[in-house]
């Protein structure tokens, strides 16, 4: 199945945002686990969140784009830039 990577940016001091919307957020990709291959936030140089990266496993571009819409984090207004693009995994492996 084509693997889809989703690369967002917070909007500038939004950390409280962001944690506020976490819960909801978390429980979007445990609902959405089957096509969540990998993921986590960028941090900056303090370790403070300030985007996130998922790696998903869908049929189509347009499921990873609904599945990136639907994001709480998308939907409550935390990212400045949220972009879904096609992804050939050359080295490594992602596993369960």
């Amino acid at each position: 199945m084509p693997l889809f990577v989703l690369t967002c940016l917070d909007k500038p001091d939004n950390l409280e945002l962001r944690l506020k919307t976490r819960p909801a957020h978390q429980a979007h990709i445990a609902a959405n686990r089957s096509i969540v291959r990998l993921g986590g936030p960028f941090l900056d140089e303090a370790g403070g969140m300030v985007g996130s990266m998922l790696i998903l496993e869908t049929q189509t571009l347009a499921e990873a784009q609904a599945f990136a819409d639907a994001d709480p984090y998308q939907t409550e207004g935390v990212f400045e830039s949220s972009t879904v693009r096609a992804f050939t995994l050359v080295v490594g492996s992602i596993g369960e």
